[in-house]
């Protein structure tokens, strides 16, 4: 299986990618207002690559639920900057994480060569054709509702079910307007219209996902079903660094290709041990 992002190229089987998150935003659920600054952004993005990030995931407009919306010019003041500033000094992949068509054309022009747009249940194709038109990789995530409504009463009749119908009809609009598979990674979209019973189904049947011959991709990082399975409701998300390593790791056992992550550093540790040990019973 081939992923491609422009001048990138990752066959797999292989490692496990780990994406490092960057928001530059004042307010993402996790780290929002830390790296608002164009330079603080940079250097995070810097240090993420040397904790061993092997993409770059840099956002600027919370889609945590219930954010407002950040206009286009906005949201290109915030990241075009960084998206310039790293381009030509890191060798990993940048992606852009955006829903607007117009920042995904700039960010791609300015060096990114993955666009992550949680917004893939869009009905129109403008974003997809910058996707068609520059070979950006493009990660297709499943959204119930929009982050304005996603968590109002998040319902399925069988979720698992329902994901993969949305992603068969992905594929197929995609490769529609001239995106080619190779360009394609999918990815669940926990917390995202969803209960915590939702993505726990989600988790549990992650391999039913593999059917399509596509990477995926898992973002359980720091995310808030996570303390609410547990019981632990009050946890801060700086405190669900356990949680999201079992995430990743259970998903590794399942056919994970990418992790995204907060903690590039822990993230990283842990799923190299369990790819070890499953390496180990493998050839035992």
């Amino acid at each position: 299986m081939i992923f491609r992002a422009r001048r990138f190229e990752f066959v797999f089987p292989r490692p496990t990618l780990i994406m490092g998150i960057v928001n530059v935003t004042p307010d993402s659920f996790s780290d929002g207002g830390r790296f608002l600054d164009s330079t603080a952004a940079i250097n995070r993005a810097l240090e993420l690559v040397h904790e061993g990030a092997d993409v770059l995931d840099i956002g600027g407009e919370s889609t945590r639920p219930y954010a407002a919306p950040v206009p286009e010019d906005e949201e290109l003041r915030r990241v075009l900057p960084v998206i310039e500033g790293l381009a030509g000094r890191v060798s990993v992949p940048i992606s852009i994480d955006t829903m607007k068509p117009g920042v995904a054309r700039a960010a791609v022009a300015a060096g990114a060569a993955l666009v992550n747009d949680v917004a893939a249940n869009r009905t129109e194709p403008e974003l997809w054709r910058v996707v068609a038109e520059s070979g950006a990789g493009y990660v297709a995530m499943h959204m119930q509702g929009t982050p304005q409504t996603m968590q109002d009463a998040p319902h399925y009749g069988d979720v698992v079910d329902e994901v993969n119908r949305f992603f068969e009809d992905r594929l197929q609009a995609l490769a529609g307007v001239g995106v080619r598979p190779e360009q394609v990674v999918l990815d669940v979209g926990l917390g995202f219209g969803k209960t915590p019973a939702h993505n726990l189904q989600l988790l549990a049947h992650l391999d039913s996902f593999k059917r399509w011959q596509r990477p995926l991709l898992l973002g359980a990082s720091r995310k808030s079903f996570l303390p609410r399975v547990t019981g632990e409701v009050n946890a801060a998300a700086a405190d669900r660094l356990a949680g999201s390593l079992a995430c990743a790791c259970w998903g590794v056992g399942r056919g994970l290709n990418l992790v995204r992550t907060h903690d590039v550093t822990a993230t990283r540790q842990a799923v190299r041990l369990t790819e070890a040990l499953r390496a180990q019973k493998d050839s035992a």
